[in-house]
C-alpha cells in the first residue's frame, strides 16, 4: 500500500524549504508558512519518501560551469563576451499567409433597437 507515514499536511505540499535534521527514516525541514498578514518558518518532520531536491539549484550550478567554459573560450580568442542573462526578444512581425484561403474580414454587427 501507500506510505503515510511522515506525509507533510495539505499546506506544505510543493513548498521549498531547508533540511536542518537528518534521522534514519526522515528529515527535519523548515518551510516559509503564511499566515495572515506574516510569514511563520515553521519546523516540519518528513519521511525520506516525500521529499525530492529542488531543482534551480540544479540550472544554478549549469548556468555557472557553462559561464566558465564561455569565459575560457573568450579570454583565449580575446573578445568580451557578457555571461549575463538577457530577457528574450519579442519575435520581429511577419505576415501569415495560407493557402487557397480567402480572407474573411469579420466585424462587429450594428445593434438595432426593436420596441
Amino acid at each position: 500500500g501507500t506510505v503515510t507515514k511522515g506525509m507533510p499536511y495539505k499546506v506544505y505540499h510543493g513548498k521549498t524549504g531547508r533540511v536542518y535534521n537528518v534521522t534514519k527514516r526522515a528529515v527535519g525541514v523548515i518551510v516559509n508558512k503564511r499566515v495572515k498578514g506574516r510569514i511563520i518558518a515553521k519546523k516540519i518532520n518528513l519521511r525520506v519518501e516525500h521529499i525530492r531536491h529542488s531543482k534551480c539549484r540544479d540550472d544554478f550550478l549549469n548556468r555557472v560551469v557553462k559561464n566558465e567554459l564561455v569565459k575560457k573560450e573568450a579570454k583565449a580568442s580575446g573578445i568580451f563576451v557578457s555571461t549575463r542573462r538577457a530577457p528574450v526578444v519579442p519575435r520581429s512581425s511577419h505576415t501569415v499567409k495560407g493557402k487557397g484561403i480567402s480572407v474573411e474580414e469579420v466585424c462587429p454587427i450594428r445593434y438595432e433597437f426593436i420596441a
